[in-house]
């Protein structure tokens, strides 16, 4: 049997993520993979890409990394040239590659802002410049920007990170205006996120007298995952991912002064543990860190696997078919009861 011809004759595509060693980026390469994608991964961290390389294999599909920095465009569409060389076409961009520092603003650094803008923020302007490069001459693709609940309503101790997740939602917006405009075939969509159990709290950069954590309700990575392989699949304009989210951007809009007070008496405890951090904190702000860390944070034990408002959201179309459906034979047997009642072909309604 002819294994590489078998796997491209039923291979759906050809997918590019960033910030692919771990995390987010990490659960998204399998669920890519266990769709029918093969895989082009990005990230800074050489175990963790080799990690996430064997994983795709061992799901059935070929992948390629190289490791790159995003925040170096140039760098990010060599690496682009190469996974097309050695995959196909890209078929979709997943910009989910981040970084942050836990900090109050009047404790931050310049370049703390500079280099969380760079990564979080310009990384997805690049990563989608060189997606655009490749797909607008086709007039086919898409490109996912992964966004978060702190895309719209930012919290304290994390402004460098919500100022990037701010402007990559303005961004996001006069990119499909563009694209609308142009009649352009490729097609974008944004994917706002609750906190998750993920690498990052473990990572990122802190200040903070204790351990970070993910703030409210914690949501697995495999949760954003499914939703960003649909968001790349269904051509949403957005898709939320989680009641949190629903309620922090909607919340936002309706009453952002309300937001003000409850996170400033809220948002710092919410934000730690109570377990003292290391002075010595090791963080990735400038430079991975070694090993292979896989997907999960250490949170699993508050985790969860599902989200039924994603659930409800990813099945609108089937549910209103179904509503309509019942709403027909309820309107239907309602007549009929009428034509019964009053003896006539037309009853009087």
């Amino acid at each position: 049997m002819d294994t590489d011809k078998d796997m491209h004759q039923h291979r759906k595509g050809v997918v590019v993520i960033t910030g692919a060693s771990a995390g987010l980026g990490r659960a998204c390469a399998r669920a890519f993979a266990q769709a029918g994608y093969d895989v082009g991964l990005l990230a800074r961290g050489l175990d963790g890409l080799e990690g996430a390389k064997r994983e795709v294999a061992q799901i059935g599909r070929k992948a390629v990394y190289v490791q790159v920095d995003v925040a170096d465009a140039q760098a990010i569409d060599q690496a682009a040239t190469k996974i097309e060389a050695e995959l196909g076409e890209i078929d979709v961009w997943v910009n989910n590659a981040m970084n942050s520092v836990f900090s109050p603003v009047k404790e931050m650094e310049p370049d703390d802002y500079k280099r969380v803008t760079e990564v979080t923020y310009l990384g997805q302007v690049y990563g989608t410049l060189s997606a655009l490069k490749r797909m607008l001459p086709r007039d086919r693709g898409t490109i996912v920007l992964v966004g978060s609940a702190l895309a719209y309503r930012g919290i304290p101790l994390q402004s460098a990170y919500c100022g990037s997740k701010h402007a990559i939602q303005g961004f996001f917006d006069s990119l499909r205006s563009e694209l609308l405009h142009d009649q352009s075939k490729v097609t974008v969509t944004m994917v706002q996120l609750p906190a998750m159990n993920t690498t990052q709290f473990s990572f990122v950069k802190s200040r903070l007298p204790n351990k970070p954590r993910p703030m409210g309700k914690i949501y697995q990575p495999e949760v954003a995952a499914r939703a960003i392989v649909f968001a790349a699949e269904n051509n949403r304009r957005e898709l939320y991912v989680g009641y949190p989210t629903v309620q922090a951007i909607v919340g936002d809009k309706i009453a952002p002064e309300l937001g003000d007070y409850v996170l400033a008496k809220n948002g710092y405890k919410g934000q730690q543990t109570d377990q003292p951090e290391a002075p010595d904190r090791r963080h990735n702000l400038w430079e991975p860190l070694p090993g292979d860390h896989g997907a999960h944070g250490s949170f699993d034990s508050e985790a969860t696997y599902s989200s039924p408002q994603l659930w409800l959201s990813m099945h609108r179309n089937k549910i209103m078919a179904g509503a309509l459906a019942v709403g027909g034979l309820l309107l239907g047997s309602t007549l009929a009861q009428k034509w019964m009642q009053n003896g006539k072909a037309y009853p009087e309604l």
